[in-house]
């Protein structure tokens, strides 16, 4: 029986979601009855509980730093530990927004434009007319994200806090209006596209995680040119980046554009969540694929060197 260490928690600010991801999905493995599962919060001495433990593989549902951004997969190869999801280099480039872009932009994938600089130049002046869209670079979750609208006088002064916890780097990108739209990859195919209808302000952190927080169209009501299209670049975004496993592309869609010139991909997430308000298991259900597999498809994809 496959010995499998479930890794969740963490010390990043998405810590809570990751808790209920990995609930979820070591729930799923032992349901299964394939499995010998050993749920692990990660704390700092990771490396040691690990090389004790001594598990056949690694399901890493983390979120954010350390486990998205290339640091806990680079622990995972030194110690010889299987695990899922992207490697070390896809994990490091996809976290960081910036460089994600760039990497994105080349391959050819529609993205915004934007500029990176300081959150306390970010925080003095207009840098963008507006609307406009402020994130850290290396956050998920929509965790420090501010939309600045047209009536905002002075951008976000939360910015200036000094117990601000996100990160120096912010990118600034135009805010595109009209629909938040989603996109699983899982292996070498895409999944659906889900449209995202905020039940809050924006689809912000509460919106993700709330029950209720946000309603989930699927299949997205959009053209079938675009819904091809968002699966098309999904694919594309995740092969750019050098991803493994399963990823999330999220896409913004201005209708009022013609053909494709609407549609801009926001980022992808190559650690998605799994908690039951998620949207990667609501894609693979709806592709026929159920929880358990997912979670197991997962585990019989961990591999080393991703």
């Amino acid at each position: 029986m496959k010995h499998v260490a479930v890794l969740m928690g963490g010390w990043s600010a998405e810590r809570e979601v990751s808790l209920r991801s990995g609930k979820a999905c070591a729930d799923a493995l032992t349901r299964t009855g394939r499995y010998k599962v050993t749920p692990i919060d990660v704390t700092r001495d990771i490396a040691m509980t690990l090389r004790d433990l001594k598990p056949d593989c690694a399901l890493n549902v983390l979120h954010g730093r350390p486990g998205e951004d290339g640091t806990l997969q680079g622990l995972l190869e030194i110690l010889g530990i299987p695990y899922s999801h992207s490697g070390v280099m896809a994990s490091a480039v996809a976290m960081q927004k910036d460089i994600a872009k760039t990497v994105l932009k080349a391959a050819g994938v529609p993205v915004p434009g934007g500029v990176v600089v300081s959150r306390l130049k970010a925080a003095k002046e207009h840098l963008l007319p507006r609307p406009y869209v402020i994130k850290p670079v290396a956050e998920g979750s929509s965790v420090g994200v501010f939309i600045v609208r047209e009536d905002h006088a002075h951008p976000p002064q939360e910015l200036m806090a000094s117990d601000w916890k996100l990160g120096d780097k912010m990118l600034i990108e135009p805010f595109i209006p009209g629909k938040e739209l989603t996109c699983a990859v899982m292996g070498d195919k895409s999944l659906g596209v889900i449209e995202i209808i905020a039940n809050t302000k924006f689809y912000d952190y509460e919106a993700k995680y709330a029950p209720g927080g946000s309603t989930h169209l699927l299949p997205a009501p959009v053209s079938s040119e675009i819904y091809e299209a968002c699966r098309r670049l999904a694919l594309e975004a995740h092969n750019a980046l050098g991803c493994r496993g399963v990823t999330r592309a999220d896409f913004r869609y201005d209708e009022s554009k013609p053909g494709l010139e609407g549609l801009a991909c926001l980022e992808v997430n190559t650690q998605p969540g799994m908690t039951e308000t998620s949207l990667v298991p609501e894609m693979a259900q709806h592709a026929g694929i159920s929880f358990e597999e997912l979670v197991s498809w997962m585990v019989e994809d961990a591999s080393l060197e991703r």
